[in-house]
């Protein structure tokens, strides 16, 4: 069955929780224990109606506080697709939580309240989507009931985003704008008898037709995770290289080579567990091995001898910072690129960028918490790499502060 991972976003009651409840219930994903408690939660409450935000809010201060603190993943299906959700927090100093819920989503679903329109963190969330290239992204303008339904108050926050999409220039996102109210169910698993003026799909109408992105023109990057050497009598000589398929597709027989020793190969064998197979797609985790005896370590990328990246001591990304220690010019991080680490130095901090699309500040001398900058690197040794425009997981890094051992940052290389 098809797998489609989807990240919500939205300022502080926007309705993401009960949207994600409101799916549950409609898909009857909830449990009949889960639903019972609801039930009394919403008496409890002093509500008169169920309040499914408290399907997904799991820590006690969300539930207290009617907020979303972490990230949360939630697990349904239906009889055609499953689905995982990021339910990321709406509060300004949540983002990076976003940033990290949003990056393995094929689908985004950003909530507008019908009644606020298009605010600061409406800005924040379109930005961060088109940063890390989420091709499907849903507008859903909520609570609809409290404004009558009425198109007009659609319509305005529709020309609103696509105004905002104008100024991005970022041209190769799908938008799909939705009226919805969560709470009552309107356009969220079916169609919305209030809102007749509106003829496109539901919620669920539309995640149950859209495609995931193939990765079959993405170059084939394999992270070399662990060496296995069994050591047993059966298996003595047996030298394989475990490690999960990112991009297309490897198969028995290819031309490799391993970075960053540059050393070249044929794949000889593809296991997975006891099973062996001709070719591994995309997301699968296997075990290689060689058709020679080549030096093969944690950390090194096997890659098609036809699609070697390009290789570089000085890095030019787009950082996403996400520490409360500030990001100066001269610190030194740990880049974390795939399963190798490099000790790094930012030589220069180019400029901020505003999520809003204004004018960008290149008279910064730092960068603080939630605020995204383009930032230079140089590098201890040289590093193999893709554009994260080309190729999300080779054009991707996470920023480690040495001393803390926290992670400080999530670098896009450009």
């Amino acid at each position: 069955m098809e797998v489609l991972k989807l990240a919500t976003a939205g300022s502080v009651d926007d309705g993401k929780s009960t949207l994600i409840g409101r799916l549950l219930y409609d898909t009857q994903s909830l449990t009949d224990d889960k639903l019972e408690a609801i039930e009394k939660s919403s008496k409890k409450l002093g509500y008169d109606y169920l309040d499914f935000s408290l399907a997904t809010d799991g820590l006690v201060a969300e539930r207290e506080q009617g907020i979303t603190i972490d990230v949360a993943h939630i697990y349904f299906s239906t009889p055609t697709k499953s689905y995982i959700i990021a339910d990321s927090p709406g509060h300004v100093e949540y983002t990076r939580n976003m940033i990290t819920g949003a990056s393995n989503a094929s689908v985004s679903i950003i909530l507008i309240d019908a009644r606020k329109g298009v605010i600061e963190q409406t800005f924040r969330h379109f930005f961060i989507n088109a940063l890390l290239q989420v091709k499907h992204v849903v507008i859903a303008v909520n609570k609809m009931d409290l404004v009558d339904y009425d198109q007009s108050v659609f319509d305005s926050i529709k020309n609103d985003i696509d105004a905002l999409r104008a100024k991005s220039g970022y041209k190769d996102q799908e938008i799909t704008f939705i009226p919805i109210s969560a709470l009552t169910g309107d356009n969220v698993a079916s169609a919305s008898a209030k809102m007749s003026w509106y003829e496109g799909p539901s919620i669920l109408g539309y995640l149950e037709n859209v495609t995931p992105e193939a990765a079959s023109n993405t170059p084939m990057r394999f992270p070399v995770q662990t060496v296995i050497r069994p050591k047993t009598n059966a298996f003595h000589d047996f030298r394989g290289y475990a490690g999960k398929v990112y991009g297309s597709s490897i198969a028995v027989g290819d031309d490799i080579t391993v970075l960053p020793s540059l050393k070249s190969s044929k794949v000889q064998d593809i296991f997975s567990y006891k099973d062996s197979f001709k070719e591994a797609q995309a997301g699968n985790s296997i075990t290689l091995t060689l058709e020679d005896d080549i030096n093969v370590t944690r950390g090194d990328i096997i890659v098609k001898s036809s699609d070697i990246p390009e290789q570089t001591k000085e890095l030019k990304a787009t950082v996403c910072w996400m520490d409360d220690t500030v990001l100066t010019a001269g610190k030194k991080y740990e880049l974390q690129h795939m399963t190798q680490r490099i000790l790094a130095k930012v030589s220069q901090i180019q400029e901020i960028i505003p999520t809003d699309y204004s004018t960008r500040d290149s008279g910064t001398s730092e960068v603080t918490i939630n605020e995204i900058a383009t930032v230079h690197f140089k590098l201890a040794k040289s590093l193999f790499y893709d554009r994260y425009t080309d190729h999300k997981q080779g054009g991707s890094f996470i920023i480690i502060d040495p001393i803390t051992n926290t992670t400080a940052g999530v670098g896009f290389i450009k």
